[in-house]
């Protein structure tokens, strides 16, 4: 894999008063270590089977030094307050939340994204129209979901935070009431501690989804395992999978579309190191849908079936039911031989057999002839 290093920037900010961090006043103020280090934070997202989900986004804060649960310590990083569609910020695409904000060194304990009440989602009904619904959001998610961090910051250098929202997770349908509620799901990872994985996808005119699977903590058990996903570019198939901790991955792409005409691609052994970029060399090819071949010999008798491809190769093999009935399935779409076979009768190849994605090809009923 062609790795690329991310690089810890110094940051040389002379004489600027820190009000969030150091004591300052009229009459004195202190000028900050030009070796101070600073963060950064993006936001993507886990995709959702929606329309839109808009979020309005008030602050990013964070703890320094400090696990209790308590509200004090808490320390803001001036994000913007907008409100974001999150289904934008897949198959590579990210906001900027935070962006080289200085912070002080030392151990950053705990990290919230704060949300507004201005949040809304868009879903089509059953006249496949948009349709526009509040989110609700409970009191006690007002505050912002606290999320553990337990990096440790240095001096001079900056560290780049991965917000991952989870949207399908996110997104509670509360029952009878018809309330549709937002209970905010996300996982933080420093880049520092994680990598990313870049990649395409071919065709790159098949909307997909790209996604590797993350054992959290290395156990046997599942529960605490977790999806990294995200969207195709649609220009070109290309994404990103941000935050992906250390290690060796299958990364597998399926259609969007699950009536395509294309099931699945993957690719296997792709190496993650942390701060690195693994751009994944060749496009992750999507297979057609396999196709079938049904078969029936009038003898009556039980025969071998063989298919073979252009090359000769044996894509296939099976012993019909007694009565001479068979079925092959998940042949790829191509031209095959399908040779028939049986003790004491002469074989019968059938040729240029063409196998259509999702289709079932149905051969004409063969007789055997005794030997």
């Amino acid at each position: 894999m062609n790795s690329i290093n991310i690089k810890k920037l110094k940051l040389i900010i002379p004489f600027l008063c820190l009000t969030l961090f150091v004591s300052c006043n009229d009459d004195d103020s202190n000028a900050v270590n030009k070796e101070q280090p600073t963060i950064s934070i993006r936001l993507v997202d886990a995709p959702g089977d929606y329309e839109a989900v808009n979020v309005e986004i008030v602050d990013v804060m964070i703890k320094m030094n400090n696990d209790s649960d308590d509200d004090n310590g808490w320390i803001s990083l001036d994000a913007n307050n907008e409100t974001v569609n999150l289904l934008d910020f897949t198959g590579g695409f990210s906001k900027v939340l935070v962006e080289k904000f200085p912070i002080p060194a030392g151990t950053l304990s705990q990290m919230r994204l704060v949300l507004g009440d201005g949040n809304t989602i868009v879903i089509k009904n059953e006249n496949d129209e948009d349709e526009t619904f509040e989110l609700k959001t409970p009191s006690a998610q007002q505050s912002g979901l606290k999320l553990k961090v337990n990096t440790l910051i240095e001096e001079g250098f900056t560290y780049d935070f991965i917000l991952d929202f989870d949207v399908e997770k996110s997104i509670v349908h509360a029952g009878n009431s018809g309330n549709i509620i937002l209970k905010p799901v996300l996982y933080v990872s420093a880049e520092a501690s994680s990598g990313i994985i870049e990649g395409t996808v071919s065709p790159n005119n098949v909307p997909s989804i790209v996604s590797v699977l993350i054992d959290d903590k290395g156990t046997p058990e599942t529960d605490d395992d977790f999806v990294i996903s995200a969207y195709t570019n649609e220009t070109n198939g290309a994404f990103a999978l941000w935050g992906v901790p250390a290690g060796n991955y299958e990364v597998i792409a399926k259609p969007i579309d699950e009536a395509s005409d294309y099931s699945y691609g993957n690719t296997t052994d792709v190496l993650v190191k942390n701060g690195e970029i693994t751009v994944i060399p060749n496009p992750i090819e999507l297979m057609l849908k396999p196709g079938s071949i049904r078969g029936d010999v009038t003898n009556d008798i039980m025969v071998s079936v063989t298919v073979k491809d252009t090359n000769n190769n044996i894509i296939a093999s099976i012993d019909s039911n007694e009565t001479g009935a068979f079925l092959l399935e998940t042949i790829p779409a191509g031209t095959y031989t399908v040779s028939i076979s049986a003790t004491g009768f002469v074989s019968q190849d059938i040729e240029n057999v063409v196998v259509e994605t999702n289709l079932e090809t149905t051969l004409e009923a063969v007789t055997l002839v005794a030997v």
